[in-house]
């Protein structure tokens, strides 16, 4: 009788699953379930891709209506259409990677149950969507930026615009570990499903998206609520990503490096949460 010679062996008993390496070598699963994301939210639509352009579109037009012109909650010496387009698109990177993880268990339950493969290869998959969502958004943002940067209406990039990819990274890995804590809870408590959307909205409006906060005197710099509100470990990368663009606003290093000791700890939970949930989800979800 031959020995068997296995390929791959599958351990349950460890408390942490994660294995960079089993993750690695998945990296043409990844692509697949990016593809298949990509295809399936667009399949069916009349106007395709366009869908992703559409809702920030007419998110900047009523914020530039409503918060910009009605409540005077612009910004200062910058167009307010672009002002809240650059907050818009850079805003949805995290909210799409938070939003599109929070279900990753009871969404993919009859996937996990059939085969085996690194589990936290799905909310990766989904994070890296957020990022050609992304970059359709961004390029229509740019015709806007090129118009106004040509017709001298104030905005004036910089260098930092090379530290854009970075932002990204952070905002996505973020909106990722948000949402596979979440998705990891709503396996027993499902009221958070119920949850989610609202407390994304509600993050929204504690984040400098809808108004600029360097034009706010309760959110200068120096004033009493700045602290307290660049602890939001969003508000620094969107205002690295304003700055970068319009030159409007300024960037506090010190807040944007908390903001990164807080992704990480939050990435680390959420591998931790992860690798725990996997093994018994399908006996409570």
């Amino acid at each position: 009788m031959t020995e068997q010679k296995w390929t791959a062996i599958v351990d349950g008993s460890k408390s942490n699953n994660f294995d960079f390496k089993e993750i690695a070598k998945s990296k043409d699963l990844i692509f697949l379930w990016v593809r298949r994301n990509f295809v399936s939210r667009y399949k069916q639509t009349i106007l395709g891709p366009a869908w992703a352009v559409i809702q920030p579109f007419f998110t900047t037009v009523v914020y530039s209506v409503f918060f910009g012109n009605i409540a005077g909650l612009g910004a200062q010496g910058v167009p307010n259409f672009i002002f809240y387009f650059c907050g818009t698109i850079i805003w949805n990177v995290f909210s799409g990677c938070l939003n599109n993880n929070a279900n990753t268990f009871i969404t993919n339950k009859h996937i996990f149950s059939k085969v085996y493969f690194p589990r936290l290869v799905m909310p990766i998959s989904a994070a890296i969507s957020q990022f050609i969502n992304f970059a359709i958004q961004f390029a229509f943002m740019l015709i806007f930026w090129v118009y106004y940067l040509v017709s001298d209406a104030g905005i004036s990039p910089n260098i930092y615009i090379l530290m854009v990819p970075v932002v990204l990274v952070q905002l996505a890995l973020l909106g990722m570990s948000c949402g596979v804590i979440v998705s990891s809870l709503t396996t027993k408590y499902r009221d958070l499903q119920m949850v989610v959307g609202f407390g994304v909205s509600l993050w929204s409006y504690c984040s400098p998206v809808a108004y600029d906060m360097f034009s706010r005197s309760a959110l200068m710099p120096g004033s009493k609520f700045y602290p307290l509100y660049m602890l939001n470990p969003v508000t620094p990368g969107i205002n690295i990503f304003r700055y970068a663009f319009l030159g409007t606003g300024q960037i506090d290093w010190l807040y944007y490096a908390i903001s990164w000791i807080f992704t990480i700890v939050i990435l680390a939970i959420a591998i931790r949460v992860f690798s725990r949930v996997e093994k018994t989800f399908l006996d409570t979800i």
